[in-house]
């Protein structure tokens, strides 16, 4: 093995001693739904010429894997409005199948999921994750700009019937969704699927969901342990997600404290924009170009020059705390994916 290939499959470990096992990869800042959270009412996206293509992304998936990554969740964006995002997923499903991938994952807002997800689980997906944050379909109307909830309801019951596990996120806002999140863990465990909670996080210059939308999520499990009996659970995803148990159902109720309790020195992820932008940190504008490297050099070296050069300089942690008065990051969350 010459001196490159060592390089070029040795494990991704940053200068906290963090290990780099967790790939999310961004196929495209579009969307169809305008989430208030999430992205401006009228988006500025990407032209085509500025985004990776399915090779590169397949090409840059790959690169991660071979140095020791072994969860692939993909996002957007609404990762399924990109024209053979499903293809790209099958091509990707080839490292399920050789052992060198542990998951092959998606992060959705539901609305394509009854076209796509046979498709979905032909390809080695088994597990989606579909953004949900309201019940009421003129709340669902409201938070999205214009969203339908029957069309995402239909992409879960389509997820279901093609055999894949559902699990819910849903971003808690205040004096909006809060008075629900009850009957959102008793609909999720209903139809045997969990549900993670999530805080809003200081990002993007757009929308409300700063400090007058913060919920702490210590309140919500609060809440939700005065009607509930609550038991810590060991369970863990891959991701930053703390699990509780519900004992009446048996399903798990999960908790991303982004703000209130950070997991930062625990991180085990980085991020790739569709426009091939490595991202160490969510809350972190700083980020190192791929696709340049990924062009001008079809060997690969280059390009893993510039992921070590990355991780080398991954941040400790966040600064989401002190972001409160101006956002942590000026890009919105649907650029990065979450």
């Amino acid at each position: 093995m010459t001196a490159a290939s060592a390089v070029e499959m040795s494990p991704l470990v940053d200068r906290f001693g963090r290990a780099i096992t967790y790939l999310r990869v961004s196929i495209t800042d579009r969307c169809d739904l305008r989430c208030v959270y999430c992205m401006a009412e009228r988006p500025e996206f990407l032209p085509k010429r500025d985004l990776l293509s399915l090779e590169e992304l397949d090409r840059v998936a790959t690169a991660f894997i071979r140095r020791g990554v072994r969860k692939l969740r993909i996002t957007g964006g609404e990762p399924l409005v990109r024209r053979g995002a499903v293809d790209l997923i099958h091509e990707l499903g080839r490292h399920l199948r050789a052992g060198d991938l542990d998951e092959l994952t998606l992060t959705t807002n539901g609305t394509q999921l009854a076209v796509h997800a046979a498709a979905l689980a032909r390809a080695g997906v088994r597990r989606v994750n579909v953004s949900l944050d309201t019940l009421d379909a003129a709340r669902f109307a409201a938070i999205t700009r214009g969203g339908r909830l029957a069309d995402t309801l239909a992409g879960i019951a389509a997820a279901r019937e093609a055999g894949l596990a559902v699990k819910l996120n849903t971003v808690v806002l205040g004096g909006v969704n809060d008075d629900e999140l009850g009957a959102l863990v008793a609909f999720a465990h209903e139809r045997g699927m969990d549900i993670t909670f999530i805080e809003v996080m200081p990002i993007g210059e757009e929308g409300f969901g700063r400090g007058d939308r913060f919920v702490p999520l210590d309140r919500v499990r609060e809440g939700l342990a005065q009607r509930l009996a609550l038991i810590p659970s060991l369970h863990r995803s891959g991701g930053p997600a703390r699990y509780w148990q519900v004992a009446e159902t048996g399903r798990r109720v999960g908790f991303i404290a982004a703000t209130t309790c950070s997991f930062c020195a625990t991180c085990n992820r980085v991020r790739i924009t569709a426009s091939g932008r490595l991202e160490t940190c969510l809350g972190r504008e700083e980020s190192v170009d791929l696709k340049g490297p990924l062009r001008l050099d079809l060997s690969g070296r280059e390009l893993h020059r510039a992921i070590d050069a990355a991780i080398a300089a991954k941040p400790a942690g966040h600064a989401f705390a002190e972001a409160w008065s101006r956002p942590a990051t000026r890009r919105g969350m649907h650029v990065t994916g979450g």
